[in-house]
């Protein structure tokens, strides 16, 4: 093999390997940032680093029965909540679903900036206007470490 090859092959072999360093690279450079500089970077008033808070493009809502209620409760609404949450997705504000795998509750992808947007697009559903879930509402953004590949301009 000459020397071109082995250079070629070399080439190669480093572009494959791209795609797992970034995989592994990325959920190290999230962590880093949100915890690198806290004393020196100023806060949203959360105590992260401003810098590590991304911009919200939409909130996660995880949604369990509350303590006491049967599934005969919830199964008497589902009707009514299906209907809702098809009408919620057709008009975008939910924009995914999801069962949760332990089969405790499910998971929505809200079109939200927000935990209040969030809460008053998923009270309009009758299992909430029932009472009968709780909600835990968790904002989400771009993956903030991203940037380092394009620059800091594209923070603003």
């Amino acid at each position: 093999m000459g020397q071109i090859d082995r250079l070629n092959r070399k080439d190669k072999e480093m572009k494959f390997m791209i795609p797992f360093l970034m995989a592994a690279v990325l959920p190290a450079a999230a962590l880093a940032q949100s915890q690198v500089g806290a004393q020196s970077q100023p806060t949203g008033g959360s105590g992260v680093p401003s810098i590590a808070i991304p911009k919200i493009t939409e909130v996660i809502v995880i949604e369990t029965p509350k303590q006491g209620v049967t599934p005969q409760q919830v199964m008497a609404v589902m009707p009514e909540e299906i209907k809702a949450t098809v009408k919620l997705y057709l008009d975008g504000k939910i924009r995914q679903w999801y069962s949760r795998g332990d089969g405790k509750g499910v998971i929505f992808l809200v079109d939200a900036k927000t935990e209040d947007e969030a809460r008053a697009v998923m009270e309009t559903l009758p299992l909430a206007k029932e009472h009968l879930m709780e909600h835990q509402y968790i904002p989400v953004g771009p993956l903030m470490p991203l940037t380092m590949l394009i620059g800091t301009d594209a923070q603003k």
